[in-house]
């Protein structure tokens, strides 16, 4: 699967959101129009060779002319964010793809939003969405300070649906209040890091819980088969040794796809399954689309069989 939009956009804007996280304003430079996203949509954003970020959308779905993105700075990261804060000047231009989306925001009679860091940044259009749909809905937002909570002013239109909670003043999240006895047709979206994350899988009932990940869920260890994997589109039919991706076999036919992450958090390489069942190994698809097997991520994930034909 692929996105046709590829640009060059310019750096309009450049806003500090908090201690250590910047606001970028992204347009195209003729003015042209952005495609339409949704809430919980990302983008990929090349900022070299060899790197390459995905990046929520938090600003306004209806507003065409302009994509805002926030960045955290990570001083432990892999280059990423300092590239973003300290190279990346107004004026400047940075190539994007996307939007893509697999942290849609369904539709649901109330809704209890759940933040950690810089997680609120796909959340922060979702509670634009639900205010305008006129539902019931509460976020609950921490991070380590008060200072380093983003879009923290841009929340205060919302009034007391909205607990603003820094670990420093107030201690770990308090899930309970959030999630013990929550209304039935409640949806929980959450966002943030990997321990907040597991946390409020542990306590939240299946099906009512759609999160997004930056870094990769762990994975229960299995043991890596050779299989092979035909390529519809060309006819080609490749073998995967066990310490082998499928995307790197893939690109080693000759057959280029878009990829980025290689860790299964991003989607930027999910690809149509045609036949075969894969063995799920990323942090991005649900379980239902886990257990419908009609696509997966080619740069973590296998073959529960002998075989895979993709959409390749």
């Amino acid at each position: 699967m692929s996105d046709a939009y590829e640009a060059e956009l310019v750096v309009d804007r450049r806003d500090a959101a908090a201690d250590g996280v910047l606001a970028l304003t992204l347009r195209h430079p003729l003015g042209e129009q952005l495609p339409q996203w949704e809430p919980g949509a990302h983008i990929d954003v090349v900022l070299g060779p060899g790197l390459e970020r995905q990046y929520s959308l938090c600003g306004d779905p209806a507003d065409r002319t302009a994509w805002r993105i926030a960045v955290l700075r990570e001083p432990a990261g892999r280059g990423g964010s300092a590239h973003v804060h300290e190279q990346l000047g107004q004026g400047d231009k940075v190539r994007v793809r996307g939007p893509r989306n697999h942290f849609t925001l369904r539709p649901a009679p109330r809704y209890r939003f759940i933040a950690g860091g810089i997680g609120i940044t796909p959340i922060l259009p979702m509670l634009a969405a639900a205010e305008a749909q006129g539902v019931e809905w509460t976020l609950l937002y921490g991070g380590r300070t008060r200072e380093s909570m983003a879009f923290t002013e841009e929340l205060r239109r919302y009034g007391d649906r909205v607990t603003v909670a820094p670990q420093d003043e107030t201690g770990l999240l308090d899930l309970a209040s959030v999630l013990d006895g929550v209304p039935e047709g409640t949806l929980v979206y959450c966002c943030g890091p990997g321990p907040l994350l597991d946390a409020v899988e542990e306590r939240c009932p299946a099906g009512l819980l759609h999160v997004e990940r930056f870094t990769p869920k762990e994975q229960p260890a299995s043991e890596n088969t050779e299989f092979e994997v035909e390529l519809a589109q060309t006819g080609t039919t490749v073998t995967v040794a066990p310490d082998v991706s499928v995307l790197d076999a893939v690109r080693a036919s000759g057959v280029e796809v878009l990829f980025s992450c290689t860790e299964g958090t991003c989607g930027t390489c999910e690809t149509d399954v045609l036949d075969g069942t894969p063995d799920h190994r990323d942090s991005v698809l649900t379980d239902e689309e886990r257990e419908a097997g009609e696509t997966m991520m080619i740069c973590v994930s296998r073959c529960r069989g002998k075989k895979l034909v993709l959409d390749l």
